[in-house]
């Protein structure tokens, strides 16, 4: 596994992505636009769910490690651009905020019991900057300029996509396997599954398929924003297929 980047690297970096996505939503010709990524949402939907999602997670992060589940969120994204503009950089502002309080050792309540990913303010600030990009690419495909995620945010967003949202300890109802994803980059990632569940385990042997690409085009592949043509596979495709379709427990 990769080292992620420094805890005040995260925090700029999903301050740095909040004003992209920002920008877009400044320019749009519609807020009222289908997400073609995401198509039971407009663009003002997009964005309620960007400022309502970073508000609860600030007020997860400052409830600390006791808190029993997410926080609710307060406030409704505004129609007006320039409040719309103003509400959505608070919303960034209370969440950088709040990690940078609590540090990134902290203990935090999360989603993903039974992941890779530690329960710690860290581990939601390296899951906050891929929602942050991920969804600022939406922004960007909706308006018609979609853009590549910066190098090093995709780069850590292949392995935290892995450790977070794929790993598990529910059974892979499948034949075991060993899956790859390597990034034109120059690094690679290897996740095993099996009934012990999923696990991001160093690469030893051979693998039974594997997924080469930017690590941009890698992260959205994962985040089902490119089609399984959009990368270059060998190996048995259907385990791929398998993956996305599967529901663990």
């Amino acid at each position: 596994m990769q080292n992620p980047p420094a805890f005040p690297d995260l925090l700029r970096l999903i301050d740095e992505r909040s004003a992209v996505f920002r920008s877009v939503l400044a320019t749009a010709p519609d807020l009222d636009a289908r997400v073609p990524s995401c198509p039971e949402w407009t663009l003002h939907d997009l964005a309620q769910h960007i400022g309502e999602g970073r508000r609860a997670w600030a007020a997860t992060v400052a409830a600390g490690p006791g808190a029993t589940g997410r926080s609710p969120a307060e406030g409704t994204a505004p129609r007006d651009r320039a409040e719309l503009d103003e509400w959505l950089a608070e919303s960034t502002r209370l969440l950088v905020d709040a990690l940078r309080e609590a540090g990134p050792d902290r203990g935090c309540w999360t989603w993903w019991t039974g992941s890779q990913s530690p329960a710690t303010c860290g581990a939601v600030a390296r899951h906050q900057l891929q929602q942050m990009a991920v969804h600022t690419y939406d922004a960007q495909l909706t308006v018609g300029d979609p853009q590549p995620l910066p190098v090093d945010v995709a780069l850590d967003g292949v392995e935290e996509f892995q450790l977070t949202c794929v790993s598990t300890t529910s059974a892979w109802p499948h034949e075991p396997a060993v899956v790859d994803y390597h990034a034109t980059e120059g690094r690679s990632w290897r996740l095993r599954l099996s009934a012990e569940g999923a696990r991001v385990v160093p690469a030893e042997g051979p693998a039974d398929v594997s997924a080469t690409g930017t690590a941009s085009e890698l992260v959205l592949f994962c985040y089902g924003r490119h089609p399984l043509d959009a990368v270059e596979v060998e190996g048995d495709a259907r385990i791929f297929e398998r993956l996305i379709a599967w529901e663990p427990a």
